[in-house]
């Protein structure tokens, strides 16, 4: 799964649109508590503990009487009920992701007083498989991760990603059904609050990461007395217009955060997958390399596209930073390049799995915020972004499918608050691809009083329990387990 969240995650607005008003909360409150069958869950590896049942929910919030949708959710009870304090969603990212299995997979990472303390809670976001799902029917090379990201031709030139954005937009239209118009960051949210009713919690617990964050900030905003612990892993930046158009850009202060430490472990003495002789010469040895594959491709059977090309090879560098465990993985791709040839094609998931994670992307990113459709505000972005930030290729600032989306935002995107309890921690590393700190710290200052936040000296996307610290672990554990969190904000070496 940890794969495919990044995928998701990068799947990764104009002013003067016209927005509806947020739902009010009355109309999304479940009526009642429904009675829930759990089952055994779909799929193989699980632990034998996890049930799975459904949820009905409105398609459309605005007329919750009118047709429902299901959306699926996971658990697995408290270890010790005589500890038991609620039930703690996980909240995955994307958008495009679920967290189905995360109850037997990450969520057993959990100290075990947190693993007493909660039931966890797992869930397909609506559209997501295998709650009521959607798809586009997309072409095989709309899939591809380089058009699904927008990368502009070598020239700069921004004409084949708006040709893709109407391509995909307009088999949305034709292909998605009517639940793809209703798919949205603040719906998602409305969704959770069906689930917490549903199993009769009167408030609830949540662990969001990465694109979670922001359906974490939304929950916070809609429901403020439903919350009770908070944790926002690796957050995103919450631009209360252009949403996750911003997401998109923070790509290029990302890359730049994380090349350095690349760098560093590329030119070490002893490394096999040594560079160059000082972390200095790395930078230039990846953007001439770039450059000559933007020029000269190298073929690439079974990949998508089926070459090698420089966007490919700065999709790979934005996919190994998530993780410093996969900078291996980018540099023999760049040592095999250098002499002309390519390891083994990637492997990706299913093609239904994955047109399944781009509907839900390009829906929740499309209906979010309202995208401007004139192609000279992305060349012009484009060549700005090339010139100051040449790692990432001018890609931040390109359009996605929302540039040719068919329908308006019902309504204006999550606007982030200090209003409701203080119980919020914030977890974030230093360095981080997909969501930079200097994202998360836009997101600290709105949250303003109901926030702390640890900083992790750490590299790496997924802070908690992954790529962050000994101290910031601690600290979230404490907090999830006790409600203890530090008096300020914390930096952990």
């Amino acid at each position: 799964m940890k794969k495919m969240t990044k995928s998701l995650a990068l799947i990764a607005a104009a002013s003067g649109a016209v927005f509806g008003v947020l739902t009010p909360l009355s109309a999304s409150a479940s009526p009642g508590a429904q009675a829930l069958k759990w089952t055994t869950c779909e799929g193989s590896g699980l632990d034998p503990r996890q049930r799975c049942a459904t949820v009905s929910v409105p398609m459309d919030y605005a007329d919750p009487d009118g047709p429902q949708i299901e959306i699926a959710v996971s658990r697995i009870r408290s270890e010790n009920p005589d500890a038991r304090r609620g039930a703690l969603l996980l909240i995955p990212g994307g958008p495009g992701g679920d967290s189905m299995n995360d109850p037997s997979e990450k969520g057993q990472k959990l100290p075990q007083s947190v693993r007493d303390a909660y039931d966890l809670i797992g869930f397909a976001p609506r559209g997501m498989a295998p709650s009521t799902a959607v798809d586009c029917g997309l072409e095989q090379r709309d899939l591809a991760r380089t058009t699904l990201l927008p990368w502009p031709a070598p020239d700069g030139s921004v004409d084949a990603t708006m040709a893709a954005g109407k391509r995909i937009s307009d088999a949305c239209a034709r292909n998605g059904g009517e639940l793809v118009r209703h798919i949205t960051t603040l719906n998602e949210a409305r969704d959770l609050d069906r689930v917490r009713a549903a199993l009769g919690e009167r408030k609830v617990s949540a662990w969001g990461v990465s694109y979670g964050t922001y359906v974490g900030a939304a929950y916070l905003q809609l429901f403020p007395q439903r919350t009770d612990r908070v944790v926002l892993d690796s957050n995103d930046h919450p631009d209360p217009v252009l949403a996750e158009r911003a997401w998109l850009a923070a790509f290029e202060r990302g890359a730049e955060d994380n090349f350095p430490e690349f760098a560093k472990w590329a030119s070490a003495p002893g490394n096999p997958d040594r560079l160059a002789d000082t972390a200095a010469e790395v930078r230039p040895v990846f953007l001439r390399l770039a450059a000559r594959l933007d020029r000269e491709p190298i073929p690439w059977p079974g990949a998508n596209p089926a070459e090698l090309n420089g966007n490919v090879l700065r999709q790979s560098m934005l996919d190994s930073f998530y993780d410093p465990d996969d900078y291996p993985a980018l540099a023999k791709l760049i040592l095999a390049a250098q002499k002309g040839t390519v390891p083994p094609a990637p492997a990706g998931p299913p093609e239904a799995v994955l047109q399944n994670v781009t509907a839900v992307a390009a829906a929740t990113i499309c209906n979010d915020a309202d995208w401007p459709s004139d192609p000279e505000i992305y060349r012009k972005g484009v060549a700005e972004s090339r010139a100051k930030y040449p790692l990432t290729g001018g890609m931040p600032r390109n359009a996605m499918p929302c540039a040719a989306w068919p329908w308006e935002p019902k309504e204006a995107p999550v606007h982030v608050t200090d209003r409701g309890p203080a119980n919020v921690l914030m977890v974030q590393n230093a360095r981080d691809v997909a969501t930079p700190l200097s994202g998360a710290l836009k997101l600290r200052e709105a949250l303003g009083r109901r926030a702390v936040m640890v900083t992790n000296d750490s590299t790496g996307h997924d802070a908690y329990l992954n790529n962050g610290t000994a101290c910031g672990d601690a600290t979230v554990s404490r907090f999830l387990a006790t409600g203890k969190r530090p008096a300020a904000d914390l930096y952990c070496e």
